[in-house]
């Protein structure tokens, strides 16, 4: 299994802060304007700290959100579902956004977890440089390796500025992808169940 500890360049591999702003003066020039006009003055610099919040996900072990649990749940065993988390990441082709949501389900062992922590996992592997099939399955990868329910499953619904800005010019287009492990792949009634609670049954 993919390990989810956080990436972390360090030392000479590590740009400065003054490389980076560089890098930004070179890219504009590249785009065809002048980066010591005003407007642009400061950009290096605000482009910069956007990428440090952008890409905080490096900086994150998605699994550590996942490793206070609750056992005191009275028995309950049915299907946990957060839907409609709001994601941002980036495509690692081109560096431009995708935007959508993701839907998280779980079929609980004998732990539960509080629910923010699934988002802030789906936070986590999303600020990184990413294609949206590899999101999906690193999400339900640490959840089942970390709570080890009876069954996980992730779906992301997500328009790609890759498509809708350059390349084929092809707006309104929505993109879905799905990680069924354990009973939601091993179970069509409880695949049935769980995409009649998300609205795409």
């Amino acid at each position: 299994m993919e390990k989810t500890v956080p990436i972390m360049l360090d030392g000479p591999e590590k740009p400065t802060r003054q490389e980076v702003e560089d890098a930004v003066r070179t890219l504009i020039r590249w785009a065809g304007d002048d980066p010591n006009r005003e407007g642009l003055l400061n950009t290096p610099d605000r482009v910069a700290r956007s990428y440090l919040e952008f890409f905080a996900g490096y900086n994150e072990n998605p699994e550590e959100y996942l490793a206070r649990t609750f056992e005191e749940v009275h028995g309950y065993d049915e299907m946990i579902i957060l839907k409609d988390i709001s994601l941002e990441s980036y495509c690692e082709h081109h560096m431009v956004p995708f935007v959508g949501k993701a839907h998280v389900a779980y079929m609980p062992n004998d732990r539960v977890v509080g629910i923010s922590k699934l988002a802030r996992v789906v936070d986590a592997y999303a600020k990184r440089l990413q294609i949206q099939e590899k999101l999906t399955q690193q999400i339900a990868n640490a959840i089942d390796h970390t709570l080890k329910p009876k069954g996980v499953a992730v779906i992301i619904e997500s328009a790609h500025q890759c498509m809708t800005t350059r390349g084929v010019h092809k707006s309104g287009v929505t993109m879905v992808t799905s990680a069924m492990l354990g009973c939601f792949r091993d179970s069509a009634v409880t695949r049935n169940e769980l995409l009649s609670f998300i609205g795409n049954g």
